[in-house]
């Protein structure tokens, strides 16, 4: 394999970690800024290791911290949802956790890694974007007018 799996391993690796540390943080806004730094941080000291046991350069470096960003900002989404529909914190954590392990062991795959971290904020921005309005229901109906 060339440096190109390598590379596209430490991708797949950091969005794993991010996936990770959105589950380890929740869905708080307030802590969103220093668990992406925390995120992208730790991609990079995995990228970091990849590049010293196989040759990537600083691709891997790079690849790692970015997949790792995308993988907790994309993930963010999907535990705020289900946070705010009523999950436990540490249920949802552990589901992430086992989500987070098939991320990085999917990496491994060739190519894969570059579109877990591509694919990732994708899933994000979809569930955005379908987040259904908040309505009345049952409620009109209870008014006594």
């Amino acid at each position: 394999m060339g440096s190109w799996y390598w590379i596209g391993v430490s991708a797949g690796l950091g969005a794993g970690v991010g996936v990770l540390v959105a589950g380890a943080v929740g869905a708080a806004r307030s802590v969103l800024l220093a668990s992406a730094a925390a995120a992208a941080l730790a991609g990079a000291a995995l990228g970091f290791g990849i590049d010293e046991w196989q040759p990537g350069g600083w691709g891997d470096v790079a690849a790692g911290a970015a997949g790792g960003l995308l993988g907790l900002l994309g993930v963010a989404q999907v535990v705020g949802g289900a946070l705010r529909r009523g999950g436990t914190r540490s249920g949802t954590a552990a589901l992430v956790a086992g989500a987070a392990l098939v991320v990085a062991a999917a990496a491994f795959i060739p190519a894969v890694g570059y579109l877990e971290a591509v694919a990732l904020p994708a899933l994000a921005t979809r569930l955005r974007r379908a987040r259904p309005e908040r309505y009345a229901g049952l409620r009109t109906l209870a008014r006594d007018e």
